[in-house]
């Protein structure tokens, strides 16, 4: 079985080059195999108890699909920014951060997610590319605005960027207490636009990817395309922590051909 993969629709030039992984076309097995738990599972992530040894023929089938060695991160919802400046070295323990960027072609930016939201970011003039991890505390932090400040760091602008927002778990599925409503409506009164109230309940329902185009735009970055595919929602397609606990975790990549 080959993995299946997603290729952006976004406003990308020529030279970028993009793919998210789902959860089908490996090895893995039981929580991080497919829906009903047979073998076959596409899990990448090396941190949520899948057998090693499964992860790493995973990602082996992934490789073939790319130039080189993912920058894999550890990322730990937080804002630091990598910039990757070439191919990680074999046996290398991945640098803790939540979002990378690199000007080098064949670099290939990854980020893993279960619910949390995948963004892809490109330059439409210079070969300038990003990406990054963006969960409700991440995004709460500001991961997008330090990625994009990051690539202005290479020589992007705000306006000449474009951004993907990969699956993640979409607005009717992700509950949050009223802790998460205020660490967004405190920066952005207009983001409690974003906050469905649950009846009956001190509890929210949180559009996320809603939430990341209004700090992208704030960001001054305009041509965004969201996937609109809900992890949650789809067990065929995705893991989802949130549904799931135990699961896999897809990886959204990003690079500079050659």
């Amino acid at each position: 079985m080959t993995p299946d993969l997603l290729v952006p629709e976004w406003q990308a030039p020529e030279w970028v080059r993009a793919l998210s992984s789902t959860r089908r076309g490996g090895v893995s097995r039981g929580p991080w195999g497919l829906a009903d738990g047979r073998p076959g599972g596409l899990n990448l992530g090396a941190a949520c108890g899948d057998d090693p040894a499964a992860v790493e023929s995973n990602r082996a089938r992934l490789g073939e699909r790319l130039p080189a060695s993912p920058a894999w991160l550890r990322q730990v919802h937080g804002t630091e920014v990598l910039r990757v400046e070439g191919v990680p070295s074999a046996g290398e323990p991945p640098p803790v951060a939540d979002a990378a960027v690199t000007a080098v072609p064949g670099c290939v930016l990854a980020i893993l997610t279960a619910d949390c939201l995948p963004v892809l970011f490109a330059d439409r003039r210079r070969r300038i590319v990003g990406a990054a991890h963006a969960g409700w505390r991440g995004l709460a932090a500001g991961v997008l605005e330090a990625t994009i400040d990051a690539m202005c760091g290479l020589g992007a602008t705000p306006s000449g960027l474009v951004a993907w927002i990969g699956p993640g778990i979409g607005p009717l599925a992700f509950e949050v207490g009223e802790d998460v409503r205020d660490a967004f409506v405190a920066g952005d009164a207009g983001a409690g636009d974003c906050f469905v109230a649950i009846p009956g309940r001190e509890k929210w329902l949180a559009d996320l990817p809603a939430l990341a185009m209004r700090r992208l735009s704030a960001a001054g970055v305009t041509g965004v395309a969201p996937s609109g595919l809900c992890t949650f929602g789809d067990a065929e397609r995705f893991y989802s922590y949130r549904r799931d606990g135990r699961c896999g975790r897809m990886a959204s990549l990003v690079w500079v051909a050659g």
